[in-house]
């Protein structure tokens, strides 16, 4: 088990935004984490990285919480924002030295995996721009460049294919598969349901700070038959119920 949360209560101040989230994540598969805008996708994200500290329940990666050993917890995850965060000072080189000094990883080999992402994400003739000089896209890829450099056995991804154009897109999907048959597990929040259908292997659908269901999409069919056999019908059906039930 790479991620495991248990009986999470918690959010931004003495009234939870999370009431009692129960889900994980397993090695070698990728989960997507649903739900409308407000569901609590962002405050869990933000409790797994260390950012929110539980009122109630816990979060382990591979049986440790962050309060066991803070730095040996955080060098697990690799974590990909929804708005790419970039250090206005630093170029794309320095960003990646950035990288393979707070994950304290070799240089060398860890070059040699930057060059590759590099390549991949036609960034390698960049090395020396400024995040000033980088469009919305470009600047995601950086993002992942940094994170998936790294040997992280958790990788979080929020709204990754917002900014991406199709081709890179693509490359991410084949790199987050790459990462799954290496042993890593993957949460990926997303509102791209067709793509995240044909991608994941589970899923957790949040409402209202609660986990409204989870599971596959054969479990999620079983569950509610009545809704449709696609995810976007399915999580249709749920949210609009969900809005008659608050």
């Amino acid at each position: 088990m790479i991620l495991k949360i248990e009986h999470l209560v918690g959010g931004y101040s003495q009234i939870p935004v999370l009431k009692d989230i129960n889900f994980e994540v397993r090695a070698g598969e990728l989960v997507g984490l649903i739900g409308l805008n407000g569901a609590g996708k962002s405050t869990t994200i933000n409790h797994i990285i260390g950012l929110l500290t539980p009122q109630k329940g816990k979060v382990t990666i591979n049986g440790k919480t962050i309060y066991q050993d803070s730095e040996a917890y955080k060098k697990q995850i690799a974590y990909i924002p929804e708005l790419p965060v970039l250090y206005p000072e630093l170029t794309l080189r320095e960003h990646i030295n950035l990288t393979i000094m707070a994950y304290r990883l070799d240089a060398k080999k860890a070059w040699e995996s930057a060059n590759k992402l590099l390549k991949t994400f036609r960034l390698a003739n960049k090395l020396d721009w400024f995040p000033d000089n980088f469009s919305k896209g470009m600047k995601q890829k950086v993002m992942i460049v940094c994170a998936f450099l790294t040997d992280a056995k958790l990788y979080i991804i929020d709204e990754p294919f917002l900014g991406l154009d199709p081709l890179a897109t693509d490359d991410l999907l084949k790199l987050i598969d790459e990462r799954k048959r290496a042993g890593a597990g993957v949460l990926m929040s997303t509102h791209v349901l067709d793509t995240a259908e044909k991608y994941c292997d589970r899923f957790v659908l949040l409402h209202g700070g609660q986990v409204q269901t989870q599971g596959d999409m054969a479990s999620l069919r079983n569950q509610n038959p009545n809704l449709g056999n696609s995810l976007s019908e399915i999580y249709l059906g749920l949210a609009r119920a969900g809005e008659h039930d608050d």
